[in-house]
């Protein structure tokens, strides 16, 4: 048991989290239950999982996303097994169940069903208070507050004088006293005045290096922030995704496709099938693909399958996004399961920032303000964009030395967007000076 908000929240830091949040819990969240949620696929983002199960079952078909989740107290911690997110696209919705299941520290008795005839709150908020930490590693920690304990009522008497900015269903809780974003605006401002920086990178053991190639803005902002490069792909500063840009096209993510015969025979053959010759012995697969129209240069259309724009709302957990020949033939496949995992580790807080480049001896970058802030997302808005042709498929493919036996391949399949139209992915979204 904890005295106070403050020691969850450094027990929280202890285990190395770096952002946390709050649920206030009603008389329907339960073992039997589950603990709702949220109405959309936007509290998803604030959850770190690493596979989606597709389980089509007619009306009751769902996503399927374990948790590594673990229940804590002031000295130790236990894993519950079986805690997963289940997203109900026909709704939509999501539910956290399994989180009781082999756990003989879990709050058993606080989460067990109250029967219809003793419940006092309407299965409105009953005082009880979940607590979450997630962990750059990618662990969420869970602690509940009863309803008559000093942390639970601290937490409401705070709430009530909008000490806490909510989220979705959840109530944002500073780890380190401060807000994120204050101290994510603050860092870039110290950048910012800095001016010009010489182009860098971060590595793994910590120590910054030269780096020469032409692509070092989003190193070199990285760097100056403490980011290691090509580290984990989890956000990159205190919960913020950090992107860095100079034109008007931006990368979001870039899943390699899971299906089709990309998926099945792999980058290499795809290109060799699709990519056309351009320099020394190269082949390239490019070219701009949006929804439903017909890319003169490859012959492939790109649609979405499974998903209803007009209502935004997956209605096939099986859907993908595909390339189709004429014929109909798919030949490179993103199933919406893998690209909710991609999409779900990098867009829940996005900082957007925009810089300028010189090269001279070396190259060269300074950072300007405003930065774009985006908060809360959720998948469906991102097939929504992609369906309206927003986001686009840009990709980058190519075989290099393709006519001899030791040909090589790099795959780049790139979703990238306008920073104009950056606002539709996004509940709240703007500049900010810094």
């Amino acid at each position: 048991m904890f005295a106070d908000l403050a020691g969850l929240l450094r027990r929280f830091s202890e285990l190395g989290a770096v952002r946390a949040f709050c649920k206030p819990l009603a008389e329907n969240d339960n073992s039997k239950q589950q603990i709702y949620l949220g109405g959309n696929f936007d509290v998803v983002q604030m959850f770190p999982f690493e596979n989606v199960e597709a389980t089509s079952n007619g009306k009751d078909s769902t996503y399927k996303a374990k948790l590594n989740f673990a229940w804590i107290d002031a000295d130790k911690t236990e894993q519950a097994a079986g805690a997963q997110l289940i997203l109900y696209p026909q709704y939509p919705e999501v539910r956290l169940s399994g989180f009781l299941r082999g756990c003989k520290r879990a709050p058993n008795e606080l989460l067990r069903p109250i029967p219809a005839s003793q419940r006092r709150f309407n299965n409105g908020p009953d005082g009880r208070i979940l607590f979450f930490g997630i962990t750059r590693n990618g662990e969420t920690l869970a602690y509940l507050a009863p309803a008559e304990s000093s942390i639970a009522q601290e937490f409401r008497q705070r709430q009530a004088e909008s000490a806490f900015s909510q989220e979705s269903v959840f109530f944002n809780l500073p780890l380190q006293g401060r807000d994120s974003r204050i101290m994510l605006l603050e860092r870039l401002s110290e950048i910012r005045k800095r001016g010009w920086q010489p182009s860098i990178s971060l590595k793994k053991d910590g120590i910054i290096v030269p780096y020469k190639a032409s692509n070092g803005g989003g190193y070199t902002l990285e760097a100056l922030l403490g980011i290691i490069r090509n580290s984990i792909s989890e956000p990159d500063f205190m919960g913020w995704e950090i992107k860095a840009y100079s034109k008007d096209r931006i990368t979001l993510i870039t899943p390699e496709p899971d299906g089709g015969m990309y998926g099945e025979d792999g980058v290499k053959a795809f290109v060799r099938k699709y990519g056309k010759p351009s320099g020394e012995d190269t082949l390239y697969f490019t070219g701009t693909h949006r929804a439903d129209c017909r890319n003169e240069k490859t012959g492939l259309t790109l649609v979405v399958r499974g998903f209803n724009p007009s209502q935004k709302i997956i209605e096939d957990v099986g859907g993908a996004v595909e390339l189709l020949t004429d014929k109909g033939r798919c030949e490179a496949a993103w199933s919406f399961a893998h690209l909710l995992i991609k999409w779900n580790k990098k867009h829940a807080h996005a900082a957007y920032i925009r810089y300028k480049g010189e090269k001279v001896a070396a190259p060269t970058y300074r950072y300007l303000s405003p930065a774009l802030l985006g908060e809360g997302t959720d998948f469906n808005r991102y097939l929504a964009a992609l369906c309206a042709g927003l986001v686009i498929l840009d990709p980058g493919s190519k075989v290099m030395n393709a006519s001899t036996e030791k040909s090589t391949v790099k795959a780049r399949s790139q979703f990238r967007m306008s920073v104009r139209h950056l606002a539709e992915l996004y509940q709240k979204f703007g500049p900010v000076e810094f």
